[in-house]
């Protein structure tokens, strides 16, 4: 067993013993790692630091993530790198479609860092490594985790008319939070890029962290706001903290409370609500598109 890298407000906190994960390791995940390499791809599971490395890739399956592994936002919650990103790689969407071809991936998740440095904030390469996954694995199906394209809703459309069989742009946080943990987000525009998804009759899905000093009373608040927008999935996972410069833990939220908000979810109208501590927006992405 390994510990994840978070950093609690007071060194004399201790994480939760539900906080834990196994080591990676497997004949699968030894596979994933070496297609990984191979073809320079950038996994949200390494960039983020995500907790469900291990199961995932031992499943054989990955998290692939675009346009670099450099955002252009510095959200005080993302262990994902910030700063200048490299010039876009026109060649990502066709390495991108050979190696879900190769891992036989059945069911694929996309996401990218946001380019806000770019006229198009990334849509062409976003709908072009749709549109190359489809030629060469036509029997994969998709999701896509979107940026909310600083609100051009032009860029969102070029993405959206590939049809992904799920699309998929987390709120993050409450709204009380959001400018202290999504500095250069806006609360009501990631709703805006919600409405304009499930406006498309396409299955939209949302997710937030809990941990960062939410209240309940916050967090259904969220949930309705993403039922007005026509969110038919809803993620909820502890918030973890990357380095001692993110923004810290303020609660570990116990597992009772996820299943206390599941339920809730459920009965508010949610069709599928996956809510747990190590849960993050593509864990069991399979079941979001099967079991709705």
């Amino acid at each position: 067993m390994i510990e994840l890298p978070v950093v609690p407000v007071e060194q004399k906190q201790r994480k939760p013993d539900w906080l834990r994960v196994r080591l990676p390791v497997g004949k699968e995940y030894a596979h994933v790692r070496g297609l990984v390499d191979t073809h320079k791809l950038h996994t949200i599971c390494e960039s983020g630091n995500c907790p469900n490395m291990g199961e995932c890739w031992g499943a054989g399956t990955a998290t692939f993530m675009i346009l670099g592994n450099i955002c252009t936002r510095s959200c005080s919650f993302c262990a994902v790198a910030t700063g200048r990103p490299l010039a876009v790689d026109m060649d990502e969407p066709n390495r991108v479609a050979m190696s879900v071809k190769l891992m036989q991936v059945k069911h694929c998740v996309i996401t990218s860092v946001d380019r806000d440095d770019l006229k198009d904030g990334g849509s062409i390469i976003w709908a072009e490594t749709i549109n190359a996954i489809r030629r060469e694995s036509p029997e994969t199906t998709l999701e896509t985790l979107l940026p909310d394209f600083r609100g051009q809703w032009d860029n969102l459309a070029r993405v959206l008319e590939t049809r992904p069989e799920v699309v998929s742009h987390n709120l993050e946080t409450v709204r009380r939070l959001t400018k202290e943990v999504r500095i250069q987000a806006k609360y009501d525009r990631s709703l805006e890029a919600l409405k304009q998804v499930s406006a498309e009759g396409l299955r939209t899905k949302s997710g937030i962290m809990l941990g960062l000093g939410e209240k309940e009373e916050d967090v259904l608040e969220a949930m309705d706001d993403l039922l007005a927008a026509g969110v038919h999935i809803l993620t909820l996972g502890q918030y973890l903290q990357p380095t001692r410069s993110h923004h810290p833990v303020v609660d570990w939220i116990h597992p009772d409370q996820f299943a206390f908000y599941k339920q809730i979810g459920l009965d508010k109208g949610f069709k599928y609500v996956e809510s747990g501590p190590l849960v993050r927006s593509s864990y069991h992405a399979e079941k979001h598109l099967f079991e709705i």
